[in-house]
């Protein structure tokens, strides 16, 4: 086995730096969704309800390589209709990696709505009033009081959602980014040996998993100090 993969270790790690490269930039770009799409379905603005609403509903109904595409092609022919329309003699094409890390974290950024929406009504109301009576501004009472609670419930489907997503970076092989799972396809290929190359695969995504649940681990105990458990 190592004869056969010996000669692309280095194309598998190139493989590997880069999906953990997509997981990452596609987890800040869900977090950011996310918190947004909390806020619109906590908020009294009926509109910002409406849109967080149709937001999560058409990415959990849609399958991700399908919601996937379309973002792909969708977004580039919807920009370079935009910038015909302004007047401007120019084409912008949308690399893979954008396309992927975007495409990834607006699927995602709709289940960490529902995450942090159940986090954040899961902290007792009244530390949020102490704080405001304190005369705390928002960002300070996110900061100090908010932010440390919601992340103890939080965390338990946070790391299921990140534990899904990095597996769903091999999607994004299917535009072109070389990737971990795009790169053993070729190896595989080129050598016939698909089988092997895969079970490689298989090997540095239960790596990847297994330090991501050590660190998830962590951060739940961190969070849940001086928390008195049944």
């Amino acid at each position: 086995m190592l004869e056969i993969v010996g000669p692309y270790i280095p194309l598998i790690l190139k493989g590997t730096w880069v999906t953990i490269a997509v997981s990452l930039v596609s987890l800040a770009v869900a977090c950011l969704l996310g918190l947004l799409g909390a806020w619109a379905k906590l908020s009294h603005s009926k509109l910002a309800n409406t849109v967080a609403g149709a937001y999560t509903t058409l990415v959990r109904g849609v399958p991700d390589l399908v919601l996937m595409t379309i973002i792909f092609f969708g977004g580039q022919i919807g920009i370079n209709s935009l910038v015909e329309a302004m007047g401007w003699d120019i084409y912008i094409e949308i690399d893979a990696f954008t396309a992927g890390v975007v495409s990834i974290g607006f699927i995602y950024g709709a289940y960490m709505t529902e995450t942090f929406r159940g986090a954040i009504l899961a902290v007792p109301k009244g530390q949020i009033e102490a704080a405001v009576a304190c005369g705390m501004t928002r960002p300070t009472i996110f900061r100090r009081v908010l932010g440390p609670q919601m992340m103890r419930f939080a965390l338990p489907s946070f790391g299921n959602n990140w534990l899904v997503l990095l597996k769903t970076t091999a999607l994004v092989s299917v535009l072109g980014v070389q990737e971990l799972v795009y790169n053993a396809f070729s190896a595989g290929r080129s050598t016939r040996e698909m089988f092997t190359f895969m079970l490689v695969v298989c090997v540095i995504y239960l790596i990847l998993t297994t330090i991501s649940t050590t660190a998830l681990r962590w951060a739940e105990h961190r969070y849940s100090v001086g928390v008195r458990r049944a």
